[in-house]
């Protein structure tokens, strides 16, 4: 597996908190349904993300990456959620613990190349994307 996958982790990690510093002042015009949207893609994508890149980069350590990116995508979905109301944290929570248990057997059952873990970044930028511009225009 190409080294320069694990750079990805970084670009996930520095997406998510951009959109959430770009979130944070917006948070009280954006309605709950688009929070809940927001804190389901946010936590989601990048449970998904770490899951796919860590599995691809430690294969032997199923165990210890299924619980790193469970916990990350808890976070993540936590943090977004509770830009907005309780029922949304809860959201993001479960999205995100779930994305984060599911993740490392996506990676595992398409650890055929790097095409597979590209596809899964520009759908998670391409997510994080049309999640700003939506916050924006709301």
């Amino acid at each position: 597996m190409p080294q320069w996958i694990g750079w990805f982790l970084l670009l996930n990690l520095t997406s998510a908190s951009m959109a959430y510093l770009f979130l944070y002042p917006r948070r009280k015009l954006i309605g709950f349904h688009l929070g809940m949207n927001i804190a389901m893609a946010a936590g989601g994508g990048l449970a998904l993300g770490t899951g796919v890149i860590l599995i691809n980069l430690f294969p032997l350590h199923f165990i210890e990456v299924t619980i790193s990116t469970a916990l990350l995508g808890i976070v993540a979905g936590g943090l977004f959620g509770a830009l907005f109301d309780y029922q949304t944290v809860l959201t993001g929570y479960i999205n995100g613990l779930m994305m984060g248990i599911m993740s490392p057997m996506v990676g595992a059952a398409a650890s055929e190349g790097p095409m597979f873990i590209l596809f899964i970044e520009v759908f998670i930028l391409s997510c994080y994307l049309l999640l700003l511009t939506s916050a924006y225009r709301s």
